[in-house]
């Protein structure tokens, strides 16, 4: 008990225990990471009304001081850039070379979000014609309310700050709620908070029951619903959100295609980074692969051998790139779901059984004979399983990747610019990634679906839209 994580609910500026825990796991070895305090009813209330009340005061912070908010959270979090990196490797089961990756990204987020929050301006107005001749007119954006930010488990930190830098750029309060499988890293976030120069009130974590959360969603005083999670839950969220503004960013099926002008080795390598990466764990990992047929043999080839270097283990170690799924339940759906797809049909290239159970770890899986009738296609895989095909031409190619309900980001592999314009034109997505991987993000970008995979979009300068509203200024001059 020595070794475990102490931490507490954070609510209007003051640490809350509460007599209900929720245990967390180190994902690897089993062990028992910390006690979670679960928040009440009554701190609920207490955390909604703490954010209802400091919008009148922080609304009235000026750019100047709410960066300079944000500034002081980024020289917090470089100084303890390591325990952070460690707490997210052993409660998300992040291989540690990843978990310091996410840090950095959440780094330049913060600094993404100085920039945008000293710059975050509206626009000027059209109006020299009709009866609007001689008049002037522009817009100013005002902070729509407080936030709620529900989070996921596979980036705890910088998901999380995707909604936290925006809210404090337009000067929003937040209530953050992390998920169960990963609390520690937001509630430990949350003691660097308090030292900055944030008011009482403008920054809420906790974690709770997904019953007492819904309180949270229906409850009118918060104004905007930022979730980030699995489409099947989103939606339920949209649907008892009543007049919130809800922005949704949820499950992929990421497609890519590969022609034969594309660099294949160059392309094999980046594709089983993308595919296996964090157990696959990752909304814009790559689960389908779509190949032309004259260079489909030689493509498997390479694509092959990068699947076999692809090292497996403790997250600790630093050349591990697949390491534990976040749940036992999910190992065996994953493992149910490639066996399912080889009776209907499919062929196993590689992998395609358990590696650890105890660890809970899934080998890196190739499968080709797919169809859209199998989970594997059909649903988002979240785990180290991939899929490659076979298609006549880059039509087809384009055709099968839209064949989802998904439509977060795609990959292209190509140097035939018709390909590549054909391939933006018609890719049903939020995102299409030439010569790269659908994973690329950098957090400044506009990052978001369409169909399934949600509304609304992340990125500091996009999410401060979503979190503001125009009023309309005209001057008669």
């Amino acid at each position: 008990m020595e070794n475990l994580y102490r931490v507490k609910n954070y609510i209007n500026g003051k640490f809350i225990d509460s007599d209900d825990k929720l245990a967390v796991y180190q994902k690897y070895s089993g062990d028992l990471l910390a006690e979670v305090p679960v928040a009440t009813n009554t701190q609920i209330e207490a955390a909604i009304s703490s954010a209802a009340e400091s919008f009148d005061i922080f609304k009235q912070f000026s750019a100047e001081k709410r960066a300079g908010i944000l500034r002081q959270i980024y020289d917090l979090l470089n100084q303890n850039a390591e325990k952070f990196s460690n707490i997210i490797a052993s409660e998300a089961g992040k291989p540690i070379s990843y978990a310091r990756s996410e840090v950095n990204r959440a780094l330049d987020n913060i600094e993404t979000g100085i920039r945008a929050t000293l710059e975050f301006k509206g626009t000027q107005v059209a109006m020299d014609y009709l009866n609007g001749k001689g008049k002037t007119a522009y817009t100013l954006r005002f902070p729509i309310g407080p936030v709620l930010g529900i989070t996921p488990f596979n980036f705890p930190l910088n998901l999380a700050l995707h909604k936290l830098i925006p809210a404090i750029g337009v000067g929003a309060p937040v209530i953050l709620k992390p998920a169960p499988q990963a609390p520690v890293t937001l509630l430990l976030l949350a003691e660097l908070l308090a030292q900055t120069d944030l008011p009482k009130g403008a920054v809420n974590i906790l974690y709770t029951t997904n019953e007492l959360s819904q309180k949270m969603v229906e409850d009118n005083r918060l104004k905007i619903l930022s979730f980030t999670g699995s489409d099947k839950v989103g939606w339920k969220l949209k649907s008892l959100a009543g007049k919130k503004k809800v922005l949704l960013e949820m499950g992929g099926n990421a497609a890519t295609i590969i022609d034969e002008t594309a660099d294949l080795k160059r392309a094999a390598k980046k594709l089983a980074y993308g595919s296996f990466l964090n157990a696959g764990q990752i909304c814009i990992s790559t689960q389908r692969i779509y190949v032309l047929e004259p260079v489909f043999d030689a493509f498997i080839e390479n694509f092959l051998e990068e699947t076999r270097q692809t090292k497996s283990g403790n997250m600790f170690d630093d050349e591990v790139v697949n390491s534990s799924m976040i749940s036992h339940h999910d190992l065996l759906r994953i493992d149910t779901w490639v066996k399912e797809a080889v009776r209907q049909g499919a062929k196993i290239l590689e992998g395609g059984h358990i590696l650890d159970e105890k660890a809970n770890i899934y080998a890196p899986t190739v499968l080709t004979h797919t169809k859209p009738s199998m989970k594997v296609w059909s649903e988002e895989a979240f785990a180290p399983v991939v899929l490659v095909e076979k298609v006549k031409d880059f039509k087809q190619a384009v055709a099968a990747s839209n064949h989802t309900r998904y439509g977060l980001q795609a990959g292209v592999f190509s140097n035939n610019m018709k390909h590549i314009l054909y391939a933006q034109k018609h890719l049903e997505v939020g995102g299409v990634i030439i010569n790269d991987i659908p994973g690329f993000r950098i957090d400044g970008m506009p990052y978001g679906g369409i169909k399934d995979s949600g509304m609304g979009r992340e990125g500091a300068w996009y999410a401060m839209m979503d979190y503001t509203e125009p009023k309309l200024v005209v001057l008669d001059a």
